[in-house]
């Protein structure tokens, strides 16, 4: 199994980190976990083309996290040479975004359509939507996908993914402050992918930015630095892979945000860019 992180930014726009997604590669398997800014560019980047996409997995619907699915969804389709439907697995109201995501790409599709004769020979850009929750088990090519329930409230539904293939696991955990469920998604994992924020650089930050009151309600419902580790030392978790950088790291900052986790978490941690792998 192989984890690409394709994007390791925020909502908040960065030179040097894509929007929040994470690439499992297992087997021919290749899923897609959250669609931030710049995916398609990071997928290309990480030599894994749209059109081998099996299946796209949302751990939740905030913006920063399905901005750039129609990229996914449109690229995927105008690439493969015989275009298959993409899996979309989410929490509950996964379909209603769906339904206006589509609406807002009907005109393209048409366009492409009345241009390629080939297009119209297939099946069109079709998606199949499916809706899971907390307690669900998924099977995509050979790779067992559990749902896990996480807390980023107010912010609800979300969940997270426990992907198993040939005994390997990986918890993808979205967005979230520490709880029960993700203490189940995390249990005795190989590899553990968190959103981490730095709380002491959002309230250094805050009174310095116009947005600053809204800024500093972030550090209510995601997991700091400090608590992935212990997170990660409770659960029993091999390797803690940090991402969704807030704010954004900076080129250097690695070493720094690193030892913050390692106060609390002895096993390896991965800090890197965007396109950091590790496999096993």
């Amino acid at each position: 199994m192989k984890i690409t992180l394709l994007g390791t930014g925020s909502p908040l726009p960065s030179a040097t980190c894509a929007g929040p997604s994470t690439l499992v590669q297992a087997g021919e398997t290749n899923l897609v976990i959250d669609a931030g800014r710049g995916v398609i560019m990071r997928l290309v980047g990480a030599m894994c083309p749209p059109a081998t996409i099996n299946a796209v997995l949302l751990t939740h619907l905030h913006s920063d996290h399905i901005c750039d699915l129609n990229d996914i969804i449109t690229t995927r389709w105008i690439s493969s040479p015989s275009a298959t439907p993409l899996p979309i697995y989410g929490p509950v109201g996964t379909q209603k975004m769906m339904d206006g995501l589509l609406a807002m790409l009907d005109h393209d599709e048409h366009y492409r359509l009345d241009h390629h004769a080939d297009l119209r020979a297939g099946v069109g850009m079709k998606v199949e939507v499916h809706e899971v929750q907390p307690g669900d088990t998924i099977a995509i090519g050979g790779v067992a996908v559990g749902i896990h329930a996480t807390d980023h409230r107010p912010v609800t539904p979300t969940i997270g993914f426990r992907i198993e293939h040939n005994s390997v696991v990986a918890a993808i955990a979205g967005d979230t402050i520490p709880c029960d469920g993700l203490n189940q998604l995390c249990k005795d994992a190989d590899f553990y992918v968190q959103t981490v924020i730095r709380e002491d650089l959002v309230r250094m930050f805050a009174p310095h930015i116009p947005i600053g009151d809204r800024f500093l309600d972030i550090l209510d419902y995601h997991s700091t630095v400090q608590q992935a580790a212990q997170t990660a030392t409770q659960c029993n978790v091999k390797t803690l892979v940090l991402t969704h950088f807030v704010p954004a790291i900076q080129p250097g900052q690695e070493d720094e945000w690193r030892s913050m986790a390692a106060e609390h978490f002895t096993g390896e941690i991965i800090v890197g860019p965007d396109l950091t792998s590790v496999e096993k």
